[in-house]
């Protein structure tokens, strides 16, 4: 099968290294199961962000006959090059020609500039999923998942979600114990547990412009434990509890209760992260109340249980 990896100036090598193992692998398995080849505007040495430099065997305007997968990475030069009319013109081109089209990380915004995810659902890495969704509303963006499909166009999350990405190719070419034995031998998980928003930073929210809100919002943060509900937020506001929820949500893009939900979310991942306590001691200084609740926060915004986050995040130092 003919895969066709595209690159360009400063594009994430691993983007490219992983998804190309991930084929070369698969291989060793069955022979000669896949031929990749390196593609870019032009054809030559072309430097990845970092500095190392690969060869790209041809120009995108130079490439011939049918494609069965056509795979695109992404970089941080992406915000550059997909002003790159050879790039994004040889996507189009070559997309007619692909069985199957992928990209990689936020390589997803160079499909989306070639028209190819209008209408599709799609995802990328979490940094860049906001820039998608307000570039390209046409798209349906789903900033958790580590890889989506959507007919024949597949979208991965950010770097190392290639290889999840390709695995998956593999197992949907080749089934899955192809799949599984090539994993093995990259020592890798087949199925990575949970989504990407595990890996992310702390949520982000408007930036309440009025003062009241700005301190409340502090003091949410700082005293997970305490009395949060709407009543004492109200309160502690000088507002009544239906102008509060009102003005809360204009101002902060979230509702009060979701708000300190994910605040008492957050504050028990750092717990996880940095200390020893138990899941029951986690949950009673976050103010989640119960180990069970805990787990339910817990896989409703990260798709993983509080133990399992905790074996990936852990520090040595706490």
């Amino acid at each position: 099968m003919r895969v066709v990896i595209v690159v360009h100036e400063g594009f994430q090598l691993l983007d490219m290294a992983g998804p190309a193992d991930v084929f070369a692998t698969a291989s060793l398995f069955r022979r000669d199961a896949y031929q990749v080849e390196v593609a870019a505007p032009s054809a030559g040495a072309v430097k990845a962000h970092g500095g190392i430099t690969t060869m790209a065997e041809h120009a995108l305007d130079s490439l011939d006959g049918e494609i069965d997968t056509l795979l695109v990475t992404g970089g941080l030069s992406v915000p550059r090059v997909r002003h790159d009319e050879v790039l994004i013109k040889g996507l189009v081109r070559l997309a007619g020609k692909a069985t199957r089209i992928a990209s990689v990380c936020n390589g997803s915004l160079l499909l989306a500039q070639a028209g190819l995810l209008d209408g599709k659902r799609a995802t990328t890495h979490w940094l860049a999923a906001r820039e998608l969704a307000e570039r390209h509303p046409a798209v349906r963006v789903d900033a958790d998942p580590i890889y989506i499909k959507e007919g024949n166009i597949w979208t991965s999350a950010g770097v190392t979600a290639g290889i999840d990405l390709a695995l998956a190719l593999v197992a949907e070419d080749h089934g899955h114990e192809v799949a599984r034995d090539v994993a093995r031998g990259l020592v890798v998980y087949l199925h990575r547990p949970g989504g990407q928003s595990q890996f992310s930073t702390p949520m982000e929210i408007q930036a309440p412009t009025r003062e009241p809100l700005r301190d409340l919002l502090a003091y949410i943060d700082s005293h997970p434990a305490q009395d949060l509900s709407v009543p004492a937020l109200a309160n502690r506001a000088g507002m009544s509890e239906r102008h509060f929820s009102r003005v809360f949500t204009e101002q902060s893009g979230l509702s009060p209760g979701r708000y300190v939900e994910r605040s008492r979310a957050e504050a028990a991942r750092r717990l996880l992260e940095a200390t020893d306590h138990s899941q029951d001691t986690v949950a009673r200084l976050t103010g989640l109340g119960a180990p069970e609740t805990l787990y339910r926060v817990f896989r409703r915004h990260w798709r993983i249980s509080p133990g399992d986050y905790r074996r990936r995040f852990r520090s040595n130092e706490g």
